[in-house]
C-alpha cells in the first residue's frame, strides 16, 4: 500500500487523505439515510390523531400521535398533551417552536460535515496537482533538457490524479448533503403543517 502511494509522488499523502475522507463521507451518508428514513412517514397517523382531537377525544389523539416515529409526530403529541392540560397562547407556541427547532437541528446534524468535505476535497486535489506539477518541472530542470517527453508526461498524469480523486470524493458528498438537507427541510414543513392544523382545530368554537 505504501509503495503504491509512493509511486504517485507528492500526491500520495493527499490521495490517502482523500481516501479516508471518502470512506468517512460514505459512512456518514448511510448513517443519515437511516436516521432520516422515518422523517416523512406517519401522515395517516397524524391525520387520525387530528381527527380524534377534532372529535373531542384529545387523549386518543395523543396516544395515536405517540405511536408515530417522525419528528412531526413527537411535536404533535406534545402539542396535544399541552392543549389537553389547558396550556395555550404565545407560551405554548414558543415552546412548540423550540421543539421544532430542536428536531430540525437533529435532522440537519452532520450534514454540514458533508458540505465541508464537498468543499475542501477539490481544493485538496488541486493542491496535490500543483505540488505534483512543481515536482515534475523541478525534475525537468534538474535533467537540463535530458528528460524525455514520456518522463514528463508520467509526472503530469500523476499530478492530475489528485484532482480526479478530489472530485470523486466531492461529488457524492455534495449530492448526499443536498438530498439529505432537502429531506430535513421537508420534515420541518411537516412539523409546521401538523401544528398549524392542530391549532386551527383548537381555535374552532366548540358546539
Amino acid at each position: 500500500m505504501s509503495d503504491a502511494f509512493a509511486n504517485i509522488g507528492t500526491g500520495g499523502p493527499i490521495i490517502l487523505l482523500l481516501a479516508v475522507m471518502s470512506v468517512f463521507s460514505l459512512a456518514l451518508i448511510i448513517y443519515k439515510i437511516v436516521q432520516l428514513s422515518p422523517v416523512l412517514k406517519g401522515a395517516a397517523t397524524r391525520d387520525a390523531a387530528l381527527a380524534s382531537f377534532e372529535a373531542g377525544n384529545p387523549e386518543d389523539a395523543r396516544r395515536q400521535a405517540e405511536t408515530g416515529t417522525a419528528p412531526a409526530d413527537r411535536v404533535l403529541a406534545f402539542a396535544i398533551q399541552s392543549l389537553e392540560k389547558g396550556r395555550s397562547g404565545p407560551a405554548l407556541m414558543t415552546e412548540l417552536m423550540r421543539r421544532g427547532n430542536e428536531e430540525l437541528a437533529r435532522m440537519n446534524s452532520h450534514i454540514r460535515v458533508l458540505e465541508l468535505i464537498a468543499m475542501i476535497s477539490p481544493l485538496l486535489g488541486l493542491l496535490g496537482t500543483v505540488l505534483g506539477m512543481i515536482q515534475s518541472f523541478q525534475e525537468l530542470e534538474m535533467a537540463e533538457g535530458a528528460a524525455n517527453a514520456s518522463v514528463l508526461a508520467g509526472g503530469i498524469w500523476q499530478a492530475l490524479l489528485t484532482t480526479a480523486a478530489g472530485l470523486l470524493v466531492a461529488i457524492p458528498a455534495a449530492v448526499g448533503a443536498s438530498l439529505l438537507s432537502g429531506r430535513a427541510e421537508r420534515g420541518a414543513q411537516l412539523i409546521e403543517g401538523a401544528i398549524s392544523q392542530l391549532m386551527l382545530i383548537a381555535d374552532q368554537p366548540r358546539k
